[in-house]
Formats: C-alpha cells, sequence, structure tokens
C-alpha cells in the first residue's frame, strides 16, 4: 500500500482570485486528499460573477487546447478529467476535444454542469447552452447537477420543494441515460427536513442519499466544495454512496464553520479548516474499513 501511485487529476475550471469556488476550491481539497492536481483554467476573473460588481474577466479559451497538446506529447496519463463552469458552448466543445486527447482507458471523467440555480439559468448564458452541456455530460462517467440544471439537462420543468424519493431516482435514471455511468443530484431534499445529495450508480443499480440537517444560509462556492470533494474520494476508490457521504460532512462542516463566523455569504466556505481531517479521511484503507465508516451501507 505504501507504494501505491500517486493519483493524478486534470481540473478544467475558470480561477476566480478571490471569492471560494472553481480552482481555488478544487486545488486545495484535491491535494489534501493527496492527490497531484494539475490545472486548466478557462478564464481568471477577479472575483466570482455572485453578488459582485465591476469584476474583471480574462477568457483564455484559446489557451485551452494548447496545454492539453503539451501534455500529451509529455505522454501524462490522468486518474481522472474533472470539469466545472464553462464560460461559453464554445468552451464546451474543445473541452470534448480535450478529454479524447487526455482520456485513458480507466480515467474517469467527471463533469460538474455548472450553469443554473434556483430554477433560472445563468443570465451569462443563450438558451441553447444546455443542449451543448447536455452533449457534454454524455461523454463523461459521472455528471453532478444540481436540480434545476437535471431539469435543464432533461428538457423538464424545475419543480421547486421536497422530492420524493421516487422523483429523485426516476431523475437520476433519466441523467444516466444521457450517458454517465454515475449522476448525482444535489439540493435535493426528500423530506423538507435533511438537504443533501442522492445518487444513482447504473453499473450496479444501487441508489443512496447523504444528507444533513438543512442550514437556511446560502453561500457560494458549495457546489464546487462538494464536488471536489467527491471527486476525490471516487479516485481513492470510494463507493458512490460512501463518497457521497464524505463529501456531504465535509460541505455540511464547511458551511456550519461559515455560518458561525459571519463571513460575507459572498466570500465562500470556510473548507481550509476542515482539509486536515478530510485528508486523514481520504487515507488508503480497504473495503472492510469503508464499509463500518459509511456505518455497513453504501
Amino acid at each position: 500500500m505504501e507504494n501505491e501511485r500517486q493519483k493524478r487529476v486534470a481540473a478544467i475550471h475558470d480561477i476566480s482570485c478571490f471569492g471560494r469556488c472553481s480552482l481555488t476550491v478544487a486545488l486545495p481539497i484535491l491535494s489534501a486528499a493527496g492527490i497531484e492536481t494539475s490545472a486548466i483554467p478557462t478564464a481568471v476573473l477577479s472575483t466570482h460573477t455572485g453578488g459582485f460588481a465591476g469584476y474583471t474577466y480574462r477568457d483564455l479559451t484559446d489557451e485551452i487546447l494548447p496545454v492539453v497538446r503539451h501534455w500529451r506529447s509529455l505522454g501524462l496519463g490522468f486518474d481522472a478529467i474533472y470539469t466545472g463552469f464553462l464560460g461559453s458552448s464554445e468552451q464546451i466543445g474543445i473541452v470534448m476535444e480535450a478529454f479524447g486527447l487526455l482520456k485513458g482507458g480507466s480515467t474517469l471523467i467527471a463533469v460538474d454542469p455548472v450553469m443554473a440555480d434556483n430554477g433560472k439559468l445563468y443570465s451569462t448564458f443563450a438558451p441553447d447552452f444546455p443542449d451543448g452541456m447536455r452533449k457534454l455530460c454524455a461523454k463523461a462517467d459521472l455528471i453532478v447537477p444540481n436540480l434545476t440544471e437535471a431539469a435543464l439537462l432533461l428538457g423538464e420543468e424545475y419543480r421547486e420543494g421536497p422530492c420524493a424519493p421516487e422523483e429523485s431516482a426516476r431523475m437520476l435514471r433519466a441523467l444516466c441515460g444521457i450517458g454517465p455511468r454515475m449522476a448525482v443530484l444535489t439540493g435535493v431534499s426528500h423530506d423538507g427536513v435533511q438537504l443533501g445529495a442522492a445518487s444513482y450508480d447504473s453499473s450496479t443499480g444501487e441508489f443512496g442519499y447523504a444528507g444533513a440537517r438543512r442550514i437556511d444560509s446560502m453561500y457560494h462556492g458549495t457546489g464546487d466544495v462538494f464536488a471536489s470533494a467527491l471527486v476525490a474520494a471516487l479516485i481513492h476508490g470510494r463507493s458512490l454512496g460512501g463518497a457521497c457521504d464524505a463529501a456531504v460532512r465535509f460541505t455540511v462542516g464547511a458551511i456550519e464553520r461559515t455560518r458561525a463566523a459571519g463571513t460575507d455569504s459572498r466570500f465562500g466556505v470556510d473548507f481550509e479548516a476542515g482539509l486536515g481531517a478530510f485528508a486523514r479521511e481520504m487515507a488508503p484503507m480497504d473495503a472492510a474499513a469503508e464499509g463500518c465508516r459509511n456505518g455497513g451501507t453504501a
């Protein structure tokens, strides 16, 4: 076990220089989990776009494929390719090309289809953007949409409020029908009390749900925190259910610390204080240990 090869992931996201999200979240979380993380920035912003005015933006679309081609010329291999916010339909097409250039036989393709929330497509995107994102998700092994994004991917009307387990299961099956083997639906509440993530692995037919008591606060970047922790756990061999459980606990801990400190919600959540515990949790372990950690279930 001590001689196991270090895992490597390629993270394709934008960089917001202030406001914890995207690469400034993915890099430290994956690195804390012991994973070598290589980054392809799709854009550089002075802050993220949620609640800040006057932010700067430098588009890096033209730099993505040159980086990918250089990596390919070096013969680099990746255990996972993980994508988040993509700023345009052009970037979606480029990232699909990057998948073809970088993917190996066992590479996990993880797509967080960041494009909408609270029932609405982000104002920066054209109405046809979900069509392009659906094509990207078809190339993935794992997708991690929230309820709004799932509705857009499926061409359905967004429905607010608690979601019955049967309904989340239906949506997860339909999402896997787009192409990915695994789907995780975030922001799901089955009872109006707990909030969390529902998961489905179509290769095993297993559904799962990981939740915690709802915290009535909204913080930017929590989706990136969750997805990064989820990808880290999967790369380390956790089952989808076990990975969701670890990611929910890590994200909820960050939200609770941030709320207790009274931090401006635009600034993101204090995930940093939980990195030590997360690193210990991601240390290699056998399947029996995972079963005990997850209460004997996935």
